[in-house]
């Protein structure tokens, strides 16, 4: 007894449909117009048929493992369900564990806690502080290029040794070299664990075809806003390490001097009560995006990525961020960011925001080190940039409106006045309604 997967699409969608599509938000003017989202690479909006599944499971919602009761034997189901479809959506092998977390930052986390002693790890310093910091404490390498790894590897000492690579740049959308990263650290030894966090969502990702040993990605790029996460891959080093948390679920046995037999499977890292209804979203939104098919989605991804870097180009100073230059700048997913000659991008965020309903990041990505080195390299001033990121809630009028916009404050400076408020660029006055729900009358 699993709740159904839906797979119902919309015959005139072109790729799933997400919620907050039709969003109305106020501007500073009194007017209203569409939401521009282009904030996709931070948090992606929920897909129409996740908040569907969810509502179908929230009445069936009930502790999962061990529950006598029908809702409960139903939400375990549905639980263990989705490691299935999850293990699918990555091409796992059938031996992975299939370890569900809060998210990517929380899942390599986790492969740092339960890797063996002695093993040295090779990070890029160009990568997300998810993928750069858990690994502190251990023996670290920290390199900017691929042509390094070799030479990084061959001065790790003898031991396990584990390397470190984003599947895609979430300060630029490149798409790292996986296959060459890999290729490199087999014939050292070594582990690959993927960060696919900005990947999964914009493209396929297969454990096997890419031989990488772990791949860590989260619910909430991957339009299933419910706090999961995964991590999935090789059991070995999960098995032996200590639980990641101590608590209910991740024992066999607690005995009276307080003794732990821990669990074997990947109860041994899932102490507490689990995020079922989050898993059964993140599954949900797995199986719709394989139901749909890649093609469609790049597809719109692509002319959209290529309809906004064009029009960024036309703005007079905008200066466009890039890892690897020309050779490889048109292998990307839909991240875009830039800096604009004598504009603060806080300043510029506010404004896009307040006079013309548009969503973007500024700021420097929680990859501060990549930032400022893209920054240098491009020739701009300042530690901060601005990022536009697309997804299935984009238009081509959201793109338009941006790169319009753009041209209005570069040229003119923004309508309204800002101050800094707490370090942020704030509309001052800011006549704008909050939504009733925080007990606005918008």
């Amino acid at each position: 007894m699993t709740l159904a997967i839906p797979h119902a699409r919309a015959v005139s969608d072109a790729v799933p449909p997400v919620l907050g599509a039709g969003l109305a938000v106020p501007l500073v003017d009194g007017r209203s117009v569409p939401y521009a989202n282009l904030d996709h690479a931070a948090s992606a909006p929920c897909l129409r048929a996740v908040r569907d599944a969810v509502d179908e499971l929230l009445p069936w919602y009930a502790s999962v493992h061990r529950g006598a009761g029908l809702a409960s034997q139903v939400s375990t189901r549905v639980y263990e369900h989705a490691r299935t479809v999850v293990r699918e959506f990555v091409g796992a092998r059938r031996t992975d564990a299939v370890v569900f977390t809060r998210n990517t930052t929380d899942a390599l986390n986790l492969l740092a806690r339960a890797l063996p002693k002695g093993t040295s790890v090779v990070v890029f310093d160009t990568d997300h502080h998810a993928a750069l910091l858990p690994w502190r404490g251990r023996l670290v390498r920290r390199i900017s290029t691929v042509a390094a790894l070799d030479a990084a590897l061959r001065s790790c000492p003898t031991g396990p040794r584990l390397v470190v690579v984003t599947g895609a740049s979430n300060v630029t959308g490149e798409l790292w070299p996986v296959s060459e990263v890999v290729s490199v650290a087999r014939g050292h030894g070594a582990r690959v664990v993927l960060d696919a966090a900005q990947l999964a969502p914009h493209r396929p990702v297969d454990i096997r075809a890419l031989d990488v040993d772990y791949v860590v990605l989260s619910g909430h790029k991957l339009y299933a806003p419910f706090g999961v996460g995964a991590l999935v891959g090789r059991a070995d080093w999960l098995r032996a390490a200590a639980p990641y948390l101590a608590g209910g679920g991740a024992t066999s046995q607690v005995h009276d001097d307080l003794s732990v037999t821990w669990a074997v499977g990947v109860e041994r890292h899932e102490a507490g009560t689990p995020n079922v209804v989050g898993a059964h979203a993140l599954a949900v939104a797995c199986a719709t995006i394989a139901d749909w098919g890649w093609d469609a989605i790049i597809a719109h991804e692509r002319a959209l990525l290529a309809r906004l870097r064009a029009g960024l180009a036309g703005v007079p100073g905008v200066r466009q961020l890039s890892l690897f230059g020309a050779e490889r700048s048109a292998d990307r997913v839909a991240v875009v960011s830039f800096a604009v000659d004598g504009q603060d991008p806080g300043l510029l965020a506010a404004a896009l925001s307040a006079e013309h309903g548009i969503g973007v990041r500024d700021g420097a990505f929680c990859a501060h080190v990549a930032t400022r080195r893209l920054l240098a390299t491009a020739g701009a001033a300042g530690t901060r940039a601005l990022r536009a990121s697309i997804g299935l809630g984009t238009t081509e009028e959201h793109v338009d409106r941006l790169v319009a916009a753009l041209h209005t404050l570069v040229a003119d400076g923004p309508r309204w006045t800002y101050e800094l408020v707490d370090g942020r660029w704030t509309p001052t006055p800011d006549p704008r309604p909050l939504p009733p729900f925080l007990g606005g009358d918008a």
